[in-house]
C-alpha cells in the first residue's frame, strides 16, 4: 500500500490525516484516517520544521499500520521536502530515518524551495505551476515520473488533493 500523508495546525490543535491506495495511478483510497491532538502545535523552530511535524506523522503511520496489519508500505508520499539542496535532510528524510525498515519516501511539494534548486519539477494538466518532487529509498526520477502519472487531471494528483482536504476539513 502506498500511504499519502498530510498535517494541519490549527491554534488549538493538529489535524493529521492519511490515505492508503494501492497503485499509483488509482482514482480513490482504500484506506483513510484523520487524528486529531487537542493540544496547540509545538513552536515553529527554524530550520527545524520537522521537529514539529514528525511526532504526527508517525503517529498516523501506526495508526495505519493497525488498521491494515500485514500489509506492507510501499511509499509514504509526504507535503514537502525529502532532501534540500539534493543533500541536506528535510522532513521526508526525518521521517525515513525515524521508522524502523522504512518504506521509500516521496515528497511533493507545492513551492519551490527558497533556498535554491531541490527536487525534480513536475507538471501536470494545464498548470504552468509544477510540483517538486524529492526521495529517499527509491530513485528521485522514478518517484518523479510516479507522480506525474497518478490519478487527476489537474497539477495536484486526485489522492494527494483528498489527502490535503481530510487534514484541513476535518
Amino acid at each position: 500500500m502506498i500511504v499519502a500523508v498530510d498535517v494541519d495546525y490549527r491554534a488549538d490543535r493538529v489535524v493529521t490525516a492519511a490515505v492508503g491506495f494501492a497503485a499509483w495511478t488509482d482514482a480513490a483510497a482504500t484506506l483513510e484516517r484523520v487524528t486529531t491532538s487537542m493540544t496547540p502545535p509545538a513552536a515553529y523552530e527554524p530550520g527545524s520544521f520537522y521537529k514539529r511535524e514528525l511526532p504526527y506523522l508517525c503517529a498516523i503511520l501506526a495508526e495505519v499500520a493497525d488498521a491494515a496489519p500485514g500489509v506492507a508500505l510501499a511509499a509514504i508520499v509526504i507535503d514537502g521536502y525529502v532532501t534540500l539542496d539534493g543533500a541536506t535532510p528535510g522532513l521526508g528524510a526525518h521521517l525515513h530515518a525515524a521508522l524502523a525498515d522504512p518504506p521509500p519516501v516521496v515528497g511533493v511539494a507545492k513551492r519551490p524551495w527558497r533556498g535554491g534548486a531541490a527536487g525534480i519539477a513536475v507538471v501536470r494538466g494545464a498548470s504552468h505551476a509544477p510540483l517538486y518532487v524529492t526521495a529517499i529509498g527509491v530513485d528521485v526520477a522514478e518517484a518523479a515520473r510516479q507522480i506525474a502519472a497518478m490519478h487527476g487531471p489537474h497539477r495536484l494528483p486526485t489522492l494527494l488533493k483528498r489527502v490535503d482536504r481530510l487534514a484541513r476539513d476535518s
